[in-house]
């Protein structure tokens, strides 16, 4: 068995499960599975997935136990790690020119300015990834131990043009590291943070006709628009996209859908929602998306949510409230109309249900961010002090940091509703259940 430095610790065991059966505790470390040391959490999970494995376990006494275990392939063992990913994630070396981390004002959490390129974290939690900061045996894992699949940010297929953007003078041969992953059977999803005057229009149709040339392998395409703060001194000058310039993608793009949705039966490349709100454009079909592949890259959420309240709303009765019952919905400017709209219907259905939908202008981050998921708890509660709040504040979870009720700028859900004294909910952001964390 080959030495290994990482210690690999057990946070969790799942009730029930293999693990708790042999007698694997949380503070145990796991040393190797098969002789294998396991040196990363895509490690575990391929040498796992055998019938019969020997675990190999360090107790927190120094004891060395070996566990045979028989079981069903791919069944998993029910253990989670101290570290996630178990080894140190790989930081980001790019300095691209329109990274949203260079954009942060000082003094946030640390963690907040850690940037991330790690295919592990792709595979894991739908991270994108670059693939500009990987060695060759780093590609070679990815195709070794099926690492599929991988969410990739191509931005350009133009080499040229993809050094000076990502400003990495090994950034240029992104076609040929997806020809090789394609090849080797692994799955892609891609992104495309578009910069205007830079790699959108003709570029753009360079972009999707490269990328189309691999459908086999690329599920899906997100094109998004460059999220720009105002803390942006001394970075790349990029100018944020108008009505005009939204417009003009939108056409765009759907003349590609209309194409590809003849010749590959689905439509493949995916706006986000804010171009066609900034474009005042009505928002495509519920199936138009295909299933919704890119829904955490903001593409196609409003019309899933749109969906899913007015199925909810069928199913709400007609009544009249016994007592008033006031709701602050918080949200950001872009999608306020929207969610204005559905609570107008839900009130129809509801006498004496009064829901305050309050836009948030976004003053930490600057005007030209109205994205609903970086609104702070800053100018939250600047907008909300002194009014009449009702009986609770709806916030969504889009707003909080992953798997935290802490917002970006480091305030709590408890914070808030300490300063604010009223009860303050985070919502899931699905419509059926927006409407029952209101009327609960």
């Amino acid at each position: 068995m080959k030495e290994t430095g990482v210690k690999n610790v057990i946070s969790k065991v799942y009730a029930d499960s293999i693990a708790e059966e042999v007698g694997i505790e949380v503070g145990d470390i796991l040393l190797s599975i098969n002789e294998e040391a396991i040196e990363d959490i895509i490690e575990y999970k391929f040498y796992l997935s055998d019938e019969y494995l020997e675990v190999e376990i360090q107790k927190p006494d120094g004891e060395v136990w070996v566990i045979e275990i028989d079981k069903d392939y791919d069944e998993d063992l029910g253990l989670e790690f101290e570290n996630p990913i178990i080894d140190q994630a790989k930081s980001c070396k790019n300095k691209c020119m329109f990274c949203f981390i260079d954009q942060l004002p000082e003094n946030m959490r640390e963690s907040l300015y850690f940037k991330d390129d790690d295919s592990r974290l792709s595979f894991l939690h739908g991270n994108y990834i670059t693939l500009t900061n990987m060695k060759e045996e780093d590609i070679n894992k990815i195709i070794q131990y099926r690492i599929s699949p991988i969410n990739i940010s191509v931005h350009t297929t133009n080499g040229e043009l993809r050094k000076k953007m990502l400003n990495n003078k090994h950034a240029g041969n992104i076609l040929d590291i997806l020809n090789r992953l394609a090849d080797n059977g692994i799955d892609m999803n891609c992104q495309i943070v578009l910069c205007r005057d830079i790699n959108d229009q003709e570029e753009l149709d360079g972009t999707i006709e490269d990328l189309q040339k691999l459908n086999h392998a690329i599920g899906s395409v997100a094109v998004v628009p460059v999220g720009l703060s105002r803390y942006r001194e001394g970075l790349y000058p990029l100018k944020p996209f108008d009505k005009e310039t939204a417009l003009a993608t939108v056409k765009q793009v759907k003349d590609w859908q209309n194409k590809l949705d003849k010749s590959l039966g689905r439509n493949f490349v995916y706006l986000s929602d804010e171009f066609y709100l900034l474009a005042n454009e009505a928002l495509p079909s519920y199936e138009s998306y295909n299933g919704f592949p890119q829904l955490e890259n903001g593409v196609g959420m409003v019309v899933k949510f749109k969906q899913e309240f007015y199925d909810g709303l069928e199913k709400v009765q007609a009544i009249s409230l016994e007592n008033p019952k006031k709701v602050i919905v918080i949200t950001g400017e872009l999608i306020y109309a929207t969610i204005h709209q559905l609570c107008n219907d839900l009130m129809s259905k509801i006498e004496n249900l009064v829901i305050e939908v309050v836009p948030i202008k976004n003053d930490f981050f600057g005007g030209q961010v109205s994205v609903t998921g970086l609104v702070t708890a800053t100018d939250i509660l600047k907008n909300l002090r002194g009014k009449d709040l009702g009986e609770k504040i709806l916030i969504p979870q889009s707003m909080m940091r992953a798997e935290e009720e802490v917002f970006l700028d480091d305030i709590t859900i408890d914070e808030m509703e300490q300063q604010l004294n009223v009860k303050v909910q985070v919502c899931e952001v699905e419509g059926s259940t927006f409407i029952d964390r209101i009327l609960e």
